[in-house]
């Protein structure tokens, strides 16, 4: 894990003085990121020892760091187990990667539902790590 990259958060309070969770500014985002089949081969937790070789995609590297240079924050969350953190991480520094958490034991399966009182956007990797663009889609929300 990269050290010298600071997270900066704008601290917010309530009307009663009470401090909320912080949030970072603006202009930057919080990737999490996936590991296995979104930026190398989707090697599954039963199959440990391929995890060591696993090839990264094309352009992920590349993409991951530029954002941690721009100051944005990367977190891996991976369905990886906590058995499997060592390899991991020994992986991410070996090719090099920038970042500043790893988050094991995302549940597994797809089809996530993510509910959270701060802003989330979800980008589905589709084989090929670019710069991101904005596009309207449809989405779903609480029907206030």
């Amino acid at each position: 894990m990269e050290k010298g990259n600071k997270i900066k958060f704008n601290e917010i309070v309530n009307e009663q003085g009470e401090h909320l969770s912080p949030v970072l500014p603006e202009e930057v985002k919080n990737f999490l990121i996936d590991i296995d089949g979104t930026i190398c081969d989707d090697i599954p937790n039963e199959e440990p020892e391929r995890m060591v070789t696993a090839k990264i995609y094309p352009d992920a590297l590349e993409i991951i760091n530029k954002w941690y240079a721009e100051g944005h924050v990367i977190t891996f969350f991976t369905s990886r187990t906590e058995e499997h953190r060592e390899v991991t991480e020994e992986w991410l520094r070996k090719h090099n990667f920038k970042y500043h958490g790893l988050l094991m034991n995302k549940p597994r399966g797809g089809n996530y539902h993510w509910i959270d009182n701060h802003i989330v956007r979800a980008t589905r990797f589709k084989g090929k790590f670019t710069d991101l663009v904005i596009k309207q889609k449809a989405v779903e929300v609480f029907n206030h």
